[in-house]
């Protein structure tokens, strides 16, 4: 019987940490994408005329939805590929973090409605603020 448990008991302890190396990896991949939207939601803070900043949101919403997303514009490019399944969708069980997330989606697909560019910049600069915050 002893024998048995000695010889199970590697496996027993990698069933017990893959599920937290499974979270340090989703974990990684929030992190990755979180900052590839940020750097986009400063683009667009700094776009100097509307369709620029627009684009640059579009890039930031890509990032948070990932491409099975209903938000995610196939037409715009998706900065986050490869980086995960995006931020939102690698964030899951974690509600803080998600929350987050959600409100900077929010606030980006606001800043894609906006008709000037200072409502624009301003929508973009909510949503670096967002993505920024712990």
């Amino acid at each position: 019987m002893t024998k048995k448990f000695i010889r199970w008991f590697p496996v027993l302890l990698l069933a017990a940490a893959l599920p937290m190396l499974a979270q340090a990896m989703d974990t990684d991949a929030v992190s990755k994408q979180v900052g590839t939207a940020s750097a986009h939601a400063g683009m667009a803070l700094g776009a100097a005329d509307l369709k620029t900043a627009h684009a640059h949101l579009h890039h930031v919403i890509n990032c948070l939805v990932g491409p099975s997303g209903k938000e995610f514009d196939a037409q715009e490019a998706n900065p986050c590929k490869g980086q995960g399944q995006g931020a939102i969708v690698d964030a899951k069980g974690d509600a803080a973090s998600e929350s987050r997330l959600h409100a900077a989606l929010t606030e980006a697909e606001h800043g894609l409605k906006s008709t000037t560019l200072d409502g624009a910049h301003a929508d973009a600069q909510q949503v670096l603020t967002t993505l920024q915050a712990k």
